[in-house]
């Protein structure tokens, strides 16, 4: 298994605006390919926009989503990795022949479609469906996974795909700067993005203390490092519909150390190589190793209805 060199992205994208994000998905994924990525990756909805869809009636959601493979976006996808000789992962709203909808991400190069994973916990609109199964497939010989956002704080999910084979797992994101029951959270105030050119200290504060980026780094690494797996984290920056985002995109090794990470207050991306080696060497190879599943098969199987409260949806602004 050769090194596989993978770009992480962010932009500020436009709600509902999909040739606009599609454009800046060609000019990030061009500049990576200018830089020898094989792969690029792009943060949960990246294509149509996410926040504002909370606000969308069931018409509204059917009429921006699209069928996959045959939606346009899969086909301007493919245009641009044709383009650049680049692989690229992004994120749309999916519909089927049956008009039920869903929160996808997909995975696109040269030939067409490669991989497509349905959210297995959308909560951003009611008429969204949850997705029912994981998601691995080959990339360049590595073995790669998706989980979208909330998906990754579920720790199963994580622990399922990498069972499943996954050395990699791309990690979809819209988060942080939100409110929560947790200490510290909260919205950041649109005024500092705007004025982030004067005054980008007060802005960094926001986006790297306990609201944003501080709170990441109380699970991503674990993720990563207990698993032995590259998790690639890509995230928006700037206004996603009326919320501030902050970014900070990033590609994590098995030892849950970041490699590579995003700290421009713009459209950006970082790029990382990954080597097979990490993949044993790191401590979380081990620990799957010594596993017991017969002391907690039963336990971990267990009956249970889910539940799944998000704050910020309900919330008003602080």
């Amino acid at each position: 298994m050769n090194n596989l060199k993978i770009a992480t992205a962010q932009f500020e994208n436009k709600s509902g605006d999909k040739a606009y994000n599609l454009s800046i998905i060609d000019q990030l994924a061009g500049k990576a390919a200018a830089q020898g990525a094989q792969v690029i990756a792009f943060h949960e909805c990246s294509i149509t926009g996410y926040t504002f869809a909370r606000q969308l009636s069931k018409e509204q959601m059917l009429a921006i989503a699209e069928l996959i493979p045959e939606g346009d976006s899969i086909r301007q996808l493919q245009n641009i990795a044709i383009k650049y000789d680049i692989t690229i992962l992004a994120g749309l709203f999916e519909k089927d022949d049956q008009d039920y909808l869903y929160k996808a991400y997909v995975c696109v190069d040269k030939n067409g479609l490669v991989a497509k994973y349905r959210k297995l916990h959308p909560f951003i609109n009611p008429h969204l469906t949850p997705g029912d199964q994981y998601c691995v497939f080959d990339l360049h010989g590595w073995k790669c996974g998706i989980l979208i956002c909330y998906d990754n704080n579920v720790i199963e999910n994580v622990r399922a795909t990498t069972l499943l084979g996954a050395q990699v797992i791309f990690m979809p994101h819209v988060t942080m700067c939100t409110p929560s029951t947790r200490p510290g959270a909260g919205f950041v105030d649109p005024t500092l993005w705007e004025n982030r050119e004067a005054d980008p200290t007060s802005l960094r504060l926001e986006f790297d203390g306990m609201k944003g980026r501080d709170w990441l780094m109380k699970w991503l690494p674990a993720r990563a490092y207990d698993n032995a797996i590259y998790t690639v984290f890509s995230n928006p920056i700037g206004m996603d519909d009326d919320q501030l985002k902050n970014g900070c995109s990033m590609i994590l090794d098995p030892f849950g150390d970041i490699i590579a990470e995003c700290r421009t207050l713009g459209d950006d991306f970082v790029t990382a190589t990954l080597t097979p080696e990490k993949l044993r060497q790191a401590g979380g190879y081990r620990y799957l190793k010594a596993r017991r599943p017969d002391l907690y098969r039963d336990i971990i199987g267990q009956e249970h209805t889910p539940e799944q409260k998000v704050v910020w949806l309900t919330d008003k602004k602080q």
